[in-house]
């Protein structure tokens, strides 16, 4: 890992016209110029960095915290220089549009399977049945008679939060859907260009207390600054929630304040309880597998470079054998909290993030953990301390992940991020 340390003194960043006359180091803190695109939890996790100072809009930056849209219309004209950094790899929709995911991943598996075998294919096991419409609707209809009566799901390929998804179990539905009567002629044209994806539906997913849910794991990759691996991604995971909260929170029973998600350790105490340990590793170690392989499928397609990072949302359904089934990937997962408790842990995780990116220079390159973070892919697999390499091949990959376990993150920071002069410790 190489991080690139801020300059003690005034540095350029992303050239915009004028300057917000707010980027003069403060005595004794190297300064940070930052601009943030969003309000959410992220806006106040910058405000409140040390050293870190806002600028406006056309002012110059070191680091960008943007949105998707804004990305789209302003990378090709930026000129960033060495040590800025910006919250979006160019083309990550390779991985969050639902449809080029899988694409991504088929083409990945098909790969490994004519190439090593497949058994080692078989780690790829791990997303539903899914087609690319209307490109792969032939290949849709030949699997969906080949299992009658089976549900499906179809979801926009470029939305979130539930949106626009319906299920189905007759291919006149899908028909129906597009003569839907309601819609208006624009509408159903659209519907009619835009990609969707026909899924085949998990039917017998995981209950707590007779309810479904999700889980959210948050992946930070960073690019890589030595050109001798230049696409080679680093993977860092920290603690996750549960559930859908844009479909959760219409329920009538929806408790604004309790909100409705669990904490990582909280889950793994009650599955290790109900299933015993080693079936709740081999689950946390078959969660690792689906990122780790998730991003090697976008390697060679993902556009590398330097400035940019990216925090990615994975969505994982458990089934009733403990399977976990990547559902998708976000590439703007929401900051906003749903309860205090929400927000403390985002707060918690944004933090951690801009610790890992490093725009101060504070760490060595050598950590395999940050905050809630640990390291599990640096130019290749990070195994856990207590894994005799001997003993595991390839296909059997224990990562340095130590989710749901005891954290000791604040004494664990304290100890690994050094003040800047004249500053005073976190």
């Amino acid at each position: 890992m190489v991080f690139v340390p801020m300059s003690k003194y005034k540095t350029s960043g992303y050239k915009g016209s004028t300057d917000s006359g707010k980027s003069e180091e403060q005595e004794g803190i190297r300064c940070v110029r930052y601009r943030c695109g969003q309000l959410s939890t992220i806006k106040d996790v910058l405000r409140q960095r040390p050293g870190w100072v806002e600028v406006r809009d056309d002012g110059e930056w070191d680091f960008n915290w943007c949105d998707v849209s804004w990305l789209r219309e302003n990378f090709d004209h930026l000129y960033m220089e060495e040590h800025v950094r910006i919250n979006h790899f160019r083309n990550h929709y390779e991985l969050t549009r639902k449809n080029l995911m899988v694409k991504n991943l088929k083409r990945y598996r098909k790969n490994l399977e004519r190439d090593i075998g497949r058994m080692e294919a078989s780690r790829w096991d791990f997303f539903p049945c899914t087609f690319a419409l209307p490109s792969e609707y032939h290949l849709f209809v030949e699997e969906f008679k080949r299992s009658p009566g089976s549900t499906w799901i179809m979801k926009p390929a470029a939305k979130s939060q539930g949106k626009g998804i319906f299920l189905f179990r007759k291919l006149k539905d899908i028909i129906d859907w597009k003569k839907d009567g309601t819609r208006s002629e624009e509408q159903k044209d659209a519907a009619q260009v835009e990609s969707y994806v026909a899924q085949r539906y998990i039917e017998n997913p995981y209950l707590i207390n007779g309810r479904k849910f999700d889980l959210r794991v948050y992946v930070l990759v960073t690019s890589e600054t030595s050109l001798k691996f230049p696409n080679s991604p680093k993977c860092f995971f920290p603690d996750m929630h549960l559930t859908n909260v844009a479909v959760q929170k219409t329920a009538p029973d929806y408790d604004p304040v309790k909100g409705c998600k669990w904490q990582i350790q909280q889950l793994r105490r009650y599955l290790t309880a109900k299933h015993g340990r080693e079936m709740v590793e081999t689950l946390f170690k078959e969660m690792d597998n689906i990122c780790v392989c998730s991003l090697q499928s976008v390697q060679k397609v993902i556009i590398n470079d330097k400035h940019c990072f990216e925090l990615y949302g994975y969505d994982i359904l458990l089934d009733q054998n403990l399977k976990p089934w990547l559902i998708e990937v976000n590439a703007s997962p929401s900051h906003t909290p749903s309860s205090q408790e929400d927000y403390e842990m985002k707060y918690r995780l944004l933090e951690d993030t801009l610790n890992v990116v490093d725009m101060e220079g504070r760490l060595t390159g050598k950590e395999k953990r940050v905050g809630g973070y640990d390291l599990m892919w640096n130019d290749g697999p990070v195994y856990r301390e207590d894994v005799n390499l001997e003993t595991f091949g390839s296909s059997c990959f224990t990562a340095n992940t130590h989710l749901g376990c005891v954290n000791d993150r604040d004494k664990q920071l304290r100890r690994l991020l050094k003040p800047f002069p004249g500053q005073k410790r976190m």
